[in-house]
Protein backbone atom coordinates (compact mmCIF):
# COMPACT_ATOMS: atom_id res chain seq x y z
CA UNK A 1 0.00 0.00 0.00
CA UNK A 2 1.84 3.32 -0.89
CA UNK A 3 2.33 6.04 1.78
CA UNK A 4 1.46 9.57 1.59
CA UNK A 5 4.14 11.39 4.07
CA UNK A 6 4.47 15.06 4.87
CA UNK A 7 7.59 16.56 5.79
CA UNK A 8 10.93 14.91 7.70
CA UNK A 9 13.44 16.55 9.46
CA UNK A 10 16.32 14.30 10.23
CA UNK A 11 18.88 15.78 12.26
CA UNK A 12 21.21 13.26 12.07
CA UNK A 13 22.00 9.75 11.80
CA UNK A 14 24.59 7.66 12.94
CA UNK A 15 26.86 4.96 11.53
CA UNK A 16 24.59 1.99 11.32
CA UNK A 17 21.21 3.80 11.36
CA UNK A 18 18.21 2.91 8.82
CA UNK A 19 15.58 5.89 7.77
CA UNK A 20 12.68 4.23 6.49
CA UNK A 21 9.81 5.83 5.22
CA UNK A 22 6.99 4.45 3.88
CA UNK A 23 6.72 1.10 1.80
CA UNK A 24 9.60 -1.25 1.90
CA UNK A 25 10.50 -4.77 1.25
CA UNK A 26 13.90 -5.66 3.43
CA UNK A 27 15.69 -3.19 5.87
CA UNK A 28 19.24 -4.73 6.40
CA UNK A 29 21.38 -2.15 8.59
CA UNK A 30 25.21 -3.85 8.50
CA UNK A 31 27.85 -2.98 10.53
CA UNK A 32 30.96 -4.02 12.91
CA UNK A 33 32.48 -3.37 16.25
CA UNK A 34 34.21 -4.21 19.03
CA UNK A 35 33.95 -3.30 22.77
CA UNK A 36 36.34 -3.15 25.34
CA UNK A 37 34.99 -2.42 28.80
CA UNK A 38 35.93 -2.67 32.33
CA UNK A 39 34.19 -4.20 35.46
CA UNK A 40 30.50 -2.42 36.06
CA UNK A 41 31.05 -0.64 32.62
CA UNK A 42 27.20 -1.92 31.37
CA UNK A 43 25.77 -2.38 34.73
CA UNK A 44 22.30 -0.43 34.90
CA UNK A 45 19.45 -0.54 37.61
CA UNK A 46 18.34 1.20 40.83
CA UNK A 47 20.57 1.02 43.56
CA UNK A 48 23.87 -0.59 42.31
CA UNK A 49 26.92 -0.96 44.76
CA UNK A 50 29.45 -2.24 42.58
CA UNK A 51 33.35 -2.57 44.43
CA UNK A 52 35.69 -2.70 41.83
CA UNK A 53 38.90 -3.12 44.17
CA UNK A 54 41.25 -3.50 40.88
CA UNK A 55 39.61 -3.27 37.13
CA UNK A 56 41.83 -4.32 34.14
CA UNK A 57 40.47 -4.99 30.30
CA UNK A 58 42.31 -7.33 28.06
CA UNK A 59 42.37 -6.07 24.74
CA UNK A 60 45.36 -8.13 23.51
CA UNK A 61 43.53 -9.53 20.57
CA UNK A 62 46.15 -12.10 18.45
CA UNK A 63 44.31 -13.54 15.70
CA UNK A 64 43.54 -9.51 14.19
CA UNK A 65 40.94 -10.75 12.02
CA UNK A 66 37.17 -11.23 13.55
CA UNK A 67 33.89 -12.47 11.95
CA UNK A 68 33.23 -10.41 8.65
CA UNK A 69 30.31 -8.34 7.44
CA UNK A 70 30.91 -9.70 3.90
CA UNK A 71 27.85 -11.63 2.95
CA UNK A 72 25.96 -9.53 4.81
CA UNK A 73 24.21 -7.70 1.87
Amino acid sequence: MPAIVGVAQVITLGNSSVFHIGDVYKIMPFAAAKTFSGAGSFNTGERLDVQNQYSSTNTYDPDTIDQSNTFNM
